[in-house]
């Protein structure tokens, strides 16, 4: 018996994935993982009592090749006796209808065309080819994108769809082990060619970083498919403790949620992140892709700035975050919004900001070697506390270090070749009267002064954040 055939039954049985009597829906592309699948289960349908039905997707995206995908895909049924249902669809007319990605309005098809065939045919299992490397993938590609809470644990699975239950029997094992099930069983599965461009970022991780890992430990998915469920287990559990604390603090709405402040900062701080992404989740409809962890960060220092009862973030897709004094609001905006943000920097405090850096400001003699733009130094008597640090507004001007005169920060912007999307979450600093003293890492203002001896300087700092909650001191 080949390794694959081994593990993934252990697996299956170790989950209870498949139970007896079950309706299967296999989702059958053609290539290697899924053909793999749909032999194994024809072979296994007695041992398991389970019936089986395949659904193919063309999404016309490869012209013929994806024809003759189509037709490979029912001519292999046909030899093995299995019902096939398929579909061809349209894909590149619905991405220019509908505005969405290439990627994400494939899948929403793909998906509604399972669910209308379980539906159909009274199936109760969809099974897909997801396999142990794809998880590895999936997990690192979410981890450097920023991910939190169970958007870390890559591929679920087991999941519910509307016919009944997701299923990914294929996570316990290798590309390596399905490649060598195809070739034990003569199987002659299709190849897609944009599995091997490096334009995707997945391939990237596949052709560059798994070999590594691989090399590293054989068993590398192994390991990442049981990280993956606990921390699913670990999430599931934590979710709980925060809807409970959750129902104390929030009043619900379809499209709005309003939380009380002082009762929400009572709750231990890995709830209050849990709490601020169930409130994401919940408004964003379970769109994980939507927001990232920078996105729960700026909430959280909104939620937590002790220095001032009210302020502003504009997220994603429209969703705006108000504080006012107690109470805090999450909405989506009736209007276009900007993303705009402020925030209150009083002496010795630092402030993280929606785009990955933070801004800290202290007392100091010496200013850090070759830090360019990324820090200023300005005298104590031309600073008025508090600093507010926030988005660009019409009309802002800044008397530049070394220019006699002011200039427009929307110029500034166009000479340092800012890109549009980045200018909208650009800091601005700004003492008390509203005077700007430092775009970071672009331009200082004329207050910028060199420390002079046994006087008092205040140094403001533009780094990175070193962690999802900023750098530690």
């Amino acid at each position: 018996m080949l390794s694959f055939e081994v593990k993934v039954t252990e697996f299956i049985k170790k989950h209870r994935l498949l139970e007896k009597g079950d309706s299967v829906l296999v989702g059958v592309s053609g290539g290697p993982d899924s053909l793999a699948l749909v032999h194994y289960l024809f072979h296994k349908k007695d041992y398991f009592s389970i019936s089986l039905t395949v659904a193919h997707v063309d999404h016309m995206l490869r012209g013929q090749e994806s024809y003759e995908d189509l037709l490979f895909v029912e001519e292999f049924c046909h030899q093995l006796g299995v019902h096939i249902t398929a579909a061809r669809i349209n894909i590149e007319e619905k991405v220019h209808i509908e505005g969405n990605g290439f990627e994400e309005t494939a899948r929403k098809y793909r998906y509604q065309f399972y669910d209308e065939t379980m539906k159909k045919f009274g199936l109760n299992k969809l099974v897909l080819g997801h396999h142990g490397d794809d998880q590895i993938e999936t997990i690192l590609m979410r981890l450097t994108r920023g991910s939190s809470g169970k958007g870390r644990a890559g591929i679920p699975l087991r999941r519910k769809v509307e016919g009944g239950e997701l299923i990914r029997p294929l996570l316990c094992i290798t590309k390596k082990e399905i490649e060598e099930y195809c070739n034990y069983y003569q199987l002659k599965p299709r190849k897609d060619p944009s599995n091997q461009s490096a334009e995707y970022t997945r391939n990237r991780f596949r052709m560059e970083i798994l070999p590594f890992l691989k090399k590293e430990n054989s068993h590398v998915h192994e390991h990442f498919q049981r990280f993956s469920e606990e921390l699913l287990e670990d999430e599931s559990f934590l979710q709980a403790l925060t809807e409970k604390e959750m129902n104390k603090v929030w009043n619900k709405t379809d499209d709005e949620i309003t939380i009380n402040i002082k009762t929400f900062s009572i709750m231990p701080l890995p709830l209050q992140r849990r709490g601020i992404q169930l409130i994401l989740n919940y408004l964003y409809k379970e769109n994980p892709g939507t927001f990232l962890s920078v996105h729960i960060d700026a909430v959280l220092e909104l939620i937590a700035n002790l220095h001032h009862p009210s302020g502003k973030l504009d997220l994603p897709l429209g969703l705006t975050v108000i504080r006012s004094y107690e109470r805090c609001r999450f909405a989506f905006a009736r209007a276009k919004q900007s993303f705009a943000y402020e925030f209150i920097l009083e002496d010795g405090a630092k402030v993280n900001l929606p785009n990955g850096y933070l801004i800290q400001i202290k007392k100091g003699k010496h200013l850090p070697m070759n830090e360019g733009n990324n820090i200023i130094c300005i005298h104590a008597n031309d600073i008025k506390f508090p600093i507010t640090v926030r988005t660009k507004r019409n009309g802002d001007r800044m008397k530049v270090k070394g220019l006699n005169g002011t200039k427009k920060v929307k110029d500034i912007f166009i000479d340092k070749k800012v890109p549009i999307d980045e200018r909208e979450l650009w800091p601005i600093v700004t003492d008390h009267d509203g005077i700007i003293l430092w775009i970071p890492g672009l331009k200082k203002s004329c207050y910028d002064k060199p420390p002079v001896p046994n006087e008092a300087y205040y140094i403001l700092q533009y780094c990175k954040q070193s962690s999802s909650r900023g750098q530690q001191s």
